[in-house]
């Protein structure tokens, strides 16, 4: 007869093969078993850092242009000059210069088509999580389109491995040359790495605060409003090593003639929903020497 406890060692032995089983990654079967729950909640990409609105010396908008595009006139600096005149002598004539610039808005674009099969079926709206995104890229391109404007600084100056407190001073002295005011600097993440291994931003008895030390950044630098922008809504990635100091008073102009826009529609031969997203911007430096760029390598 056999014995409870042989029964029992026996019974043990099944469990602990079933749970070696099932602990393999051959046990697909023991898998499916084990109960799993999905996340109700969609992990959305972080935001990137854009350059905001507020830097631009003027924003035009759709009232403002007419027609395609928009001529901007500028005053050309120092001209009409002022000259010793003799007694009896002529007064000699001058009068002041102009120049213009046209800006012409493009138009960006994106089209989204979802199956209502995927909108019954979906745990999300899909056209509006779509629509949600491509608002973001819109804004993105926006940052895109600034920077390669400001690529056309009238001072480009090569720096060294590292972005120095000197380069900044010199940035800085570019526009004042030039009587215009330096009011930002924006930099990429490997010149904002530079700024936060430079003692005189991050010990407190130089910078007078704790704020490198306990925040990661340095809010206003000689008097300069400091801002970062995201690599991944750059040009290139070359643009992590960039930093343009500028007067946010003369810059740039951005030309909005048709703001953000959702049309939405269905294709019904294809049984679908339907979404464009449009926009016509421009972005356009108006004062060349309001902007300095220093490349670091």
């Amino acid at each position: 007869m056999v014995s409870h406890s042989f029964i029992l060692i026996h019974k043990m032995a099944e469990m602990r093969n079933i749970k070696e089983l099932l602990s393999t990654g051959m046990a697909t079967e023991g898998n499916l078993l084990i109960a799993k729950k999905i996340l109700d909640t969609l992990v959305e990409e972080v935001n990137k850092r854009l350059i905001p609105r507020t830097e631009a010396a003027l924003v035009i908008g759709p009232s403002m242009i007419p027609g395609s595009s928009i001529d901007v006139d500028r005053e050309t600096p120092n001209t009409l000059s002022v000259r010793e005149v003799g007694e009896g002598a002529d007064i000699i004539l001058d009068n002041q210069s102009y120049t213009s610039v046209n800006i012409k808005p493009k138009k960006y674009g994106v089209g989204i088509r979802i199956t209502n099969e995927m909108l019954e079926d979906g745990k999300w709206n899909l056209l509006e999580r779509n629509i949600m995104t491509a608002a973001k890229r819109f804004a993105e391109n926006e940052t895109n389109l600034i920077l390669t404007q400001l690529d056309s600084a009238a001072t480009v100056n090569a720096g060294g491995a590292a972005y120095q407190v000197s380069d900044l001073t010199t940035q800085m002295q570019d526009l004042e040359d030039s009587d215009y005011n330096p009011t930002t600097l924006l930099v990429g993440n490997e010149v904002l790495h530079d700024l936060r291994n430079i003692d005189t931003f991050v010990e407190a008895n130089k910078l007078g605060s704790r704020e490198m030390l306990e925040t990661g950044f340095v809010g206003k630098i000689y008097g300069l409003n400091v801002m970062r922008f995201s690599t991944n809504a750059a040009p290139s990635s070359a643009y992590s090593k960039y930093a343009y100091v500028f007067d946010n008073t003369q810059a740039y102009y951005i030309a909005e003639k048709r703001p953000l826009t959702v049309e939405r529609f269905d294709l019904q031969s294809n049984d679908m929903k339907a979404a464009t997203i449009t926009q016509r911007i421009a972005v356009q430096i108006i004062r060349t020497q309001a902007v300095s760029k220093t490349t670091t390598e």
